[in-house]
């Protein structure tokens, strides 16, 4: 009778074992399936590319047709790229009105980023353009800035923020590899899943964050206003085939100024230093401003804007006079 008993207690243990176990199976199964719906609710929010301004209104008495037009970096959202442009503020607005371009979350297409900057253009009747590339934003910029050219829209100035000349100067290939494997092949990468990796890589290089950078950077991963996976995929895949040796005639006068950290942790800075310097030896006009002290090290103006307002204070004083008269009024 004492084994009957203990056999029917296993029994009714293991019935409840079972059922927790279909019941935890269960709802991370309809975890995922909600994950990748709201993924695609999120790339139907925002699947037209946009450029989102950023309001100042002495700015705009100034300077009424002329911008700064930041390019954010490798998976910034718009609200992101408005908080770095925020930050920028004091700074910029000294030379021009600001802008962010806010890609598509259908993903990064290079041609509709420039159909849209050239829209912007024509509406606004812009006489002056300056483009500040945020880390992988800056080679967007190069190449927009490059074809703009071609139809009449010239550049006055590209500021690279630690942008890399190319995959190479990123450190950690095996992070964007993957990602270009995974897009490559059609796979898409869940939100849930994707903010995990965030986490355990700001983890790994804990040297280059406060924790509450940690969690903050982690979470905007995990939004719903997060730029979706297929263009965090893309713009993966812009990395690894971006040549910029395709615009060293493309540029005319455009001058090009980089400014980065040694101590980065993202892109390597002597690489990418070099690598824009020889690459377009007839734009480059400065590879020596440091953005030294900020923490992250790299391409991190929204934590650490007294470090990057004095970057783009020097930078504009050097090569952006203030307009004076009606000598360098144009339309284009």
């Amino acid at each position: 009778m004492h084994d009957d008993g203990e056999a029917l207690q296993r029994a009714y243990d293991f019935r409840e074992s079972s059922r927790r176990s279909f019941l935890i199976g269960s709802a991370a199964t309809a975890l995922v399936a909600a994950d990748l719906v709201t993924t695609r609710v999120i790339q139907g929010r925002r699947e037209a590319t946009r450029i989102l301004p950023l309001d100042d209104e002495e700015a705009r008495a100034r300077f009424p047709n002329d911008r700064w037009v930041l390019f954010p970096g490798y998976k910034t959202s718009w609200e992101e790229g408005l908080w770095i442009l925020n930050s920028l503020r004091p700074a910029l607005s000294r030379r021009a009105q600001m802008a962010v371009m806010g890609y598509s979350n259908r993903g990064l297409d290079i041609n509709n980023v420039v159909a849209t900057m050239n829209r912007y253009v024509e509406n606004f009747r812009l006489e002056r353009l300056y483009f500040y590339g945020h880390s992988f934003g800056g080679m967007v910029a190069v190449e927009v800035a490059a074809r703009l050219r071609d139809r009449g829209i010239p550049v006055e100035l590209i500021l690279l923020d630690s942008s890399p000349s190319s995959r190479y100067d990123v450190r950690d290939q095996r992070m964007f590899d993957g990602v270009v494997r995974l897009y490559e092949a059609g796979v898409r990468v869940p939100i849930s899943v994707r903010g995990t990796y965030e986490l355990g890589e700001r983890i790994v290089h804990k040297n280059e964050r406060t924790w509450s950078q940690i969690v903050d950077q982690t979470l905007e991963q995990l939004s719903p206003l997060a730029p979706s996976s297929e263009l965090i995929q893309t713009q993966s895949s812009y990395i690894y085939h971006f040549d910029v040796a395709r615009f060293r005639l493309s540029l005319g006068d455009t001058k090009v100024v980089f400014a980065g950290n040694p101590d980065d942790g993202v892109v390597d800075y002597a690489t990418a230093r070099s690598g824009w310097a020889r690459s377009l030896p007839d734009n480059v006009v400065s590879v020596d401003l440091r953005t030294e002290g900020a923490l992250p090290a790299h391409a991190s103006p929204q934590w650490n804007p007294l470090v990057y307002q004095g970057v783009v204070s020097a930078v504009q004083r050097e090569y952006i006079p203030v307009p004076r008269g009606g000598g360098w009024k144009r339309f284009f």
